[in-house]
């Protein structure tokens, strides 16, 4: 079983990738280079980096005007607190 102190580790170094990811994007934007893709931002928030990714959003205001940035990522940061809330209340 996975020890929480990895787990810790894991969405400590997930988050802060995403934030810096979604930054980079915000750059490529703001230069008109190659972008990252919407899928891989996303996914990025799927694995663990939904908080990072969620206040990259927030303070380069990076992605505000799509749907699945603006709505998508509080879900799932949304979703990801529930289940990490249900683990640590009935298997703590």
């Amino acid at each position: 079983m996975l020890s929480l102190s990895f787990l810790l580790y894991y969405l400590l170094g997930i988050n802060l990738l995403t934030f810096f990811v979604y930054g980079v994007d915000k750059l490529k934007a703001k230069h008109k280079k190659w972008r990252i893709s919407e899928f891989n931002l996303l996914l990025l928030a799927c694995i663990g980096g939904s908080l990072g990714a969620w206040c990259a959003i927030k303070l380069w205001r990076h992605k505000t005007l799509h749907k699945k940035f603006k709505y998508g990522i509080p879900i799932i940061l949304l979703l990801q607190l529930l289940i990490a809330g249900y683990f640590l209340f009935y298997y703590s």
